[in-house]
Formats: C-alpha cells, structure tokens, sequence
C-alpha cells in the first residue's frame, strides 16, 4: 500500500498538473482516494462500464471527444448512476472564455475545457473498477485523455468484458458486441452515442457478473487474474 501511494505521487509530481486553482485541489482528492477494493464479492461492489467516442479511427484516433459510463452496483445496473460527457462542447465554452469557479487569472483558460470534462469523469468513477467490451482502445483513449486534459498519468484497474463473457462462454462463438447483444436477447441503445453504449453493455455485465459467480470467479480481483493467467504463454 505504502509502495502504490508513493509510486502515486511520484507520478503526481513527476508529470505535474496542468490544472490549477479549484480544479487541481479536485484532482487531488481523487488522487488520495484509497486504491480500489478489488477483492470485494461483486454483491458488494461497484463496476464502472465506459464507451468513447474517438475522432478518428485505428491508428488516426487522435482526439476523445465523448465520454459515457453506467454504474453497475451490487450486481443492479442503476439509472441514476451514469455520466456523459461532450468534451466537444467543453472545449468550445473555452475557446469563448467563459470563466470557471474558484479558478482566476490564467487558470481559467487552462481549466475550462476538456479539463473539466475529464474531473467529472474522475469523481464520478472513483476508484470502481473501469469495465469495456474489448477493453484496450477505451483504456488508451481515458488514458491519453486523462494525461492530455490533466497532466498526470491515469493508471486504473480494467476489465475486458469481450475477453470474459468468451471465458464464461466458450461454446459462444460471438466475436462483436452486437452478437453478444443478440446472444442474450437484448436491444442494442443508440449506437455511437457513448452513454447509449455504455449503458447496454452494462447490461451484458450483468449477465457475466452472475456467471462469473457461478464459476467460482466471485471479484474484480479474481477477473482480473484468470484474464491474466490467460494471456500468459503455455509454458509446454
């Protein structure tokens, strides 16, 4: 715990914020959070699905211009409990100048903006495990974005739900979400819209959250080990 908290402030004080005023005493407190309770049954915890919204595609997915996450808690997918963000709209209430509470000066054009889009989505997520279907461009697109709007790294315990529900599965030949959409009988949201996507692959969450308990793999931490153990060579 010791080694994590230093190893976090070394990086706080290494990449420096680029946040300042109100704003940065926000991303401090999120940064002082007590790192996530991984080991927590998943009738007690609290899970985090994120889609983005990229401005380009591949290896042109440059600039995160859309957030949407949905609160899966207790196993119980909550419509109160989830977060959108436009960073476009952000970034032009900062280009016009529109000032920031409890930040004057300078501190105002650097705070208005993606930067406050980007602290939203850090209270709002806390220190709950982030989940995402075929995890890995969501997690550099919240990263890049994390470390560009605010200036320090963004290192947060992730979930593939694509790589777990082929776990739980493996008779299931569904190779996009849309097939794990149907496989299971639900009605895809408003596609590319983030929240839309976020919240009904939520709701595949749920469903692999309960197999999951099934199957023994009863936490995040226990999620996190048997992707883990899976994409570790076989050492015959």
């Amino acid at each position: 715990m010791v080694a994590k908290l230093v190893g976090s402030a070394v990086d706080y004080l290494l990449g420096g914020p680029t946040v300042g005023g109100a704003n940065e005493a926000r991303l401090r407190r999120w940064l002082a959070l007590p790192e996530p309770q991984l080991a927590l049954p998943h009738g007690q915890a609290r899970y985090v699905v994120v889609a983005t919204e990229m401005s380009g595609s591949g290896a042109r997915r440059d600039r995160l211009p859309a957030i949407g996450a949905a609160g899966v808690t207790r196993m119980q997918l909550d419509l109160a409990d989830c977060f959108a963000v436009d960073l476009r709209q952000l970034q032009a209430a900062g280009k016009a100048g529109i000032p920031m509470h409890g930040a004057g000066g300078d501190a105002e054009s650097r705070d208005v903006g993606p930067a406050l889009g980007m602290l939203d989505f850090l209270e709002y997520l806390g220190r709950s495990p982030l989940v995402a279907f075929a995890a890995e461009p969501a997690r550099s697109d919240v990263e890049r974005a994390v470390k560009s709007a605010l200036g320090v790294p963004f290192r947060h315990p992730w979930i593939d739900l694509a790589a777990l529900l082929s776990t739980l599965y493996r008779e299931d030949e569904c190779p996009t979400l849309q097939a794990w959409l149907e496989r299971f009988g639900l009605t895809a949201g408003a596609w590319h819209d983030p929240l839309g996507d976020a919240f009904v692959t939520a709701q595949l969450l749920q469903i692999a959250l309960v197999a999951a308990d099934r199957a023994g793999l009863a936490s995040a931490a226990h999620l996190m080990a048997k992707r883990s153990a899976r994409d570790r060579p076989d050492p015959r």
